[in-house]
């Protein structure tokens, strides 16, 4: 057998992506970002369709949720960062209890996202 190495997408070729970040408004603090990634996903779902969604490519990075700021971030694709922005405004509950999204910000790296949207 001959083992040959698949090439790598070009740049040009890659989907352009974005980092969204989203505040949660609620009586009650949600720690589990868990709960806060279905919450996206079901307000997607019902506001895009499941074709919409995929499109979007949304991923929720549940590793940068802030529990103490009730911020999170969400990577989407560039085509479609309003789509998202409209699908969170119609989310409105998280595991049973009443909540809004508000959108703080959109960055082209994680990292500017972090520190500029993310500090206290």
């Amino acid at each position: 057998m001959i083992k040959t190495k698949l090439k790598p997408v070009l740049p040009s070729l890659r989907e352009k992506k974005r980092y969204l970040v989203f505040e949660v408004i609620s009586k009650e603090k949600i720690n589990d970002a868990g709960q806060v990634s279905g919450a996206v996903w079901n307000a997607s779902l019902q506001f895009l369709g499941q074709l919409g969604t995929a499109k979007t490519g949304i991923m929720v990075l549940n590793n940068k949720w802030n529990a103490e700021l009730q911020r999170g971030i969400i990577k989407v694709s560039h085509r479609h960062v309003d789509s998202v922005k409209a699908a969170l405004a119609f989310a409105g509950r998280i595991s049973g209890k009443n909540a809004i999204f508000r959108s703080v910000g959109v960055s082209g790296i994680l990292k500017k996202a972090e520190s500029k949207f993310m500090a206290a």
